[in-house]
């Protein structure tokens, strides 16, 4: 079996230039296939409120919630790097609420690491989670609990404010950044700035790694599709075809034959 990954394997593919893989997961058998596959790094990410609960964003995703997620995607996980979100509010509140939220995530969950978004805000809180322990992956440009500030989903051009904000993360001990829905060359420019790996969604091809949902990559999830995914399979579709030949099959009475039945 590969080694398995941690954050100071991150920091050391950066240091060779190899490319980091994460990618969305929230349950076991969804882990099993990433870990199975070498993804080195998997997110369980509050999106899963998106992608999984309906929600038409991720501010209603509960600490609970993501527990529970995470859980179920350590179980399903040997070798890969398991990252899970701190849904809204579970860290803006206070630096102890801070403390005290990761470090339930942490212990109820077995997985490796939080995630949290924001910049120079959030530095302190950052700084006070690694000192008692828990490492912390950053994420900037568009924060997804911040959609309302930002009056809605759109791409971050405020070059100078990434710069800072990168680098409050980094200064901060966080072990890694998440760049979402940023120009190319800006994040190109971060990802030089900074020696923390930077993965990038939506933020071109100078980050250290990328990051996708599952369910996008594999067009799973048809609500909407973000012009930065790139679709890997159509499974939406082989999934309903499946279904429907399932339901053909039993209302013709196909379905169970003799070798799908007891004697």
């Amino acid at each position: 079996m590969a080694e398995t990954v941690s954050t100071l394997t991150l920091a050391e593919m950066k240091s060779a230039g190899e490319k980091i893989t994460m990618v969305t997961g929230y349950d076991y058998p969804s882990a099993r296939l990433l870990d199975q596959s070498g993804i080195d790094t998997i997110l369980v990410g509050d999106s899963v409120g998106v992608v999984v609960a309906g929600y038409k964003d991720t501010l209603p995703v509960t600490v609970d919630e993501m527990i529970y997620h995470g859980q179920a995607v350590v179980r399903g996980t040997e070798r890969a790097l398991v990252i899970i979100d701190m849904p809204f509010m579970s860290y803006q509140i206070s630096i102890e609420d801070a403390k005290r939220q990761a470090g339930r995530i942490m212990k109820e969950t077995g997985a490796g690491a939080v995630k949290l978004e924001g910049g120079i805000a959030m530095k302190k809180t950052i700084k006070a989670l690694v000192e008692i322990g828990i490492p912390v992956c950053g994420h900037i440009g568009l924060t997804p609990q911040a959609v309302n500030q930002l009056g809605g989903f759109k791409i971050q051009r405020e070059k100078e404010r990434l710069l800072e904000d990168a680098q409050a993360v980094a200064a901060a001990g966080a072990f890694a950044l998440v760049i979402e829905c940023v120009p190319a060359e800006i994040a190109g420019e971060v990802t030089k700035t900074v020696a923390i790996p930077t993965i990038g969604i939506g933020a071109g091809n100078g980050c250290d790694g990328q990051v996708l949902v599952l369910h996008d990559m594999l067009a799973l999830f048809d609500r909407f599709r973000p012009s930065f995914v790139k679709q890997y399979a159509d499974l939406g579709a082989e999934t309903k075809k499946a279904l429907r030949e399932y339901s053909r099959e039993v209302k013709a009475g196909i379905f169970p034959g003799a070798e799908h039945s007891f004697k």
